[in-house]
Order: structure tokens, then sequence, then C-alpha cells
């Protein structure tokens, strides 16, 4: 399957889903390369809003470079994903998952609501995306 920054917070991060979060970690795992990179960001924002030290956001991001996912290229994803941003109207960072998934032919676990819902709409990408703890 594939997981976005989204769920890979939640391997470090104690937080809501976190344990379904930590239950796929023995799957096999993808991402795009770009996963690590919204991962921290992730994790800076949190430090930022009190919620973990800086400290605590380094060592976290540092752990996520030992996680069990296997990066996709993103020149690879790039024009799937470039054509599911227009038909979703949604961000180019969350279309690189989804292309990925479709490239890998399994399901994108995500905990965004918002992108899942939008993916949902759509007759082609509707099944291929999942909220984390949704099945």
């Amino acid at each position: 399957m594939v997981v976005d920054a989204s769920v890979a917070v939640k391997w470090v991060v104690p937080e809501v889903g976190s344990e379904l979060a930590i239950g796929l970690l023995g799957r096999d795992l993808w991402a795009p390369s770009l996963w690590l990179a919204e991962a921290a960001n992730a994790l800076r924002k949190k430090s930022l809003r009190g919620e973990l030290t800086e400290e605590e956001a380094r060592v976290r991001a540092q752990d996520l470079v030992d996680a069990p996912v296997q990066p996709i290229e993103l020149p690879v994803l790039l024009p799937a994903a470039m054509r599911m941003a227009a038909e979703l109207g949604h961000s180019i960072y969350d279309c690189f998952y989804l292309a990925a998934a479709l490239l890998r032919d399994t399901v994108l676990v995500t905990a965004d609501r918002r992108f899942a819902a939008k993916a949902a709409g759509h007759p082609y990408f509707a099944g291929r995306i999942e909220v984390l703890g949704s099945s």
C-alpha cells in the first residue's frame, strides 16, 4: 500500500490514529520520495505550535529515515499527478501519493479526510484511497 506523510507522522508522534498507523508497519509500504520532506515539515510545524520541542521534532524526523517505506521517484509519477491535480482541483503534493497508488496498483492510506473525500467523488480514484481507520 501507499502511505502519505499524515500517516508517517503518526508513527513517531502519539496522536489520534497512531496505533492504526503503527499497525501498517509490517506491510509492504510505498510512497513518493517527497514523503520524508512532507513528514519532516509536519513535525517542524508541530514544534512551532509548541506540540513538540525543536529537539523532539529533529529526533522524530530522523526516526522516519529508518521507516520501512520504499520510495518512488517523482519523475515517474509527475504526468499522472499533474492530471489528477487538475481533475480534482487539489494539491500536486497529495496527488503524487494517489499517482503512486495507481502505479503500484494498490490503495493510498491517508489521514487527510478532505483529500479522501475529493478522490472518493471521482469515478476512477474512488476505490484507490482510504482514510486511516475507516476500513
